[in-house]
Parts: structure tokens; C-alpha cells; sequence
């Protein structure tokens, strides 16, 4: 069993990522790229908490270490919750598939895990499309010096966002439930649109102030 995230190094996060293992995976990543873009939000607000030609702003920022704080612990809850939905995946394909009843039982384990396996990384996309806009806050209001760590969390979120996305879509192809796969596809391409539009423009911006 994998130890929870919280109890690694990286370097065990890493070598377990490196291994024959197939958890954690590009789940776990697309999840921890996430964590990041919140962590550096998060450094922004507390590098420009305090500072008195900060002071303005201060209860924004405060208000946002709120908000990136929350999706740093909820990023990293979704990479335990990737490796435990490949897991069920694994679990329901290995039921015995002899008679008709366990090929019914299988396919029905089958079908609820890719659902989970396709929910988890929807929450991270979700959670990316939030830091991609925090990021905005993070470069408009926070401590110039760090202008360039808004910038990386907004390319880390926006990497995370497109890497779930494609774990979204490889479950969503084996699900049968045609109303289920539309709605997370619809939900999907909007926030992909939406968020695509909104990270370069952050990027760009962060670029004039360099």
C-alpha cells in the first residue's frame, strides 16, 4: 500500500513514480502539479502579508491564502484518491468473469469504477480551473519580487488542467453510460475553453511586468 502523500519525501514520491509500479502515475502527477500551483499562490500571500507598501491589500491576500491553502490539501487528497480509483479499476477487471452472473457483476464493478477512475481527475481539472484564476489575484495584487512565482503557478495549473483532462477522457471511453460520459465531457470542454483563455492572459500578464 502506498504511504499517504503527506508522509513522503520526494525522492519517494519519485522513485515510486520511476518504478515498475503503475501507481501513482499521470493522475498523481497532473495532481501534484496542482499542489504546487497552489503552494506558490500560497507563498505569494504569505511574502506579501506584513509588508507595509502591501498593506492595501492585505485582507485580499489574506483571504486568498484562505482559498489557495484549501485547494493545496484538496490537490493533495486527489493523489491518493487517483492511485485508490486506478486501483478499483484493477479490482473490478480482475472479478471472475465464468458464469453469467459474474461476467453481470463484473461488468457492473467495471462501469462504477471508470465513473470514480473519470470523477477523480474531473476534480482536479475543477481545482486547476480555481488556481488558474488565484493566480490571477496572486500576480495582480501580490509582492512584485515574486511576480515570476505567480507565473509558474498559473503554467503548473495550467498543466495540471490539461493532464487531467486526458485521464478524464481514457475512463469516459469505456464508460457506457451515455448521459454520465456527455456530462463530464460537456463540464470538461467548457473549463478547458474557459481556462485556457484565462491562463494565457495571466501568463502574458506576469511577462509585462518582468
Amino acid at each position: 500500500m502506498m504511504k499517504a502523500v503527506k508522509d513522503q519525501t520526494i525522492q519517494d514520491f519519485l522513485d515510486q513514480l520511476a518504478s515498475k509500479s503503475p501507481a501513482p502515475g499521470g493522475g498523481g502527477v497532473a495532481a501534484m502539479m496542482g499542489a504546487s500551483a497552489a503552494g506558490l499562490i500560497s507563498m505569494v500571500c504569505n511574502l506579501t502579508i506584513g509588508k507595509s507598501q502591501y498593506a492595501d491589500v492585505e485582507d485580499e491576500m489574506r483571504a486568498l491564502l484562505q482559498k489557495s491553502e484549501a485547494l493545496r490539501e484538496q490537490f493533495t487528497e486527489l493523489i491518493k484518491k487517483d492511485v485508490e480509483a486506478f486501483e478499483l479499476v484493477m479490482e473490478a477487471y480482475r472479478l471472475p468473469k465464468i458464469t453469467i452472473d459474474e461476467k453481470r457483476i463484473r461488468n457492473e464493478a467495471i462501469q462504477q469504477a471508470l465513473k470514480t477512475a473519470t470523477s477523480v481527475p474531473l476534480a482536479c481539472v475543477r481545482g486547476s480551473a480555481e488556481a488558474i484564476q488565484l493566480s490571477r489575484n496572486a500576480a495582480n495584487k501580490g509582492n512584485k519580487n515574486l511576480i515570476t512565482d505567480a507565473g509558474v503557478a498559473v503554467e503548473a495549473a495550467r498543466a495540471a488542467l490539461k493532464s487531467s483532462a486526458l485521464n478524464v477522457y481514457v475512463n469516459i471511453a469505456g464508460i457506457k453510460d451515455q448521459l454520465f460520459a456527455k456530462g463530464a465531457v460537456e463540464e470538461l470542454e467548457k473549463i478547458l475553453k474557459d481556462s485556457e483563455i484565462a491562463a494565457e492572459e495571466i501568463y502574458q500578464l506576469v511577462k509585462t511586468q518582468l
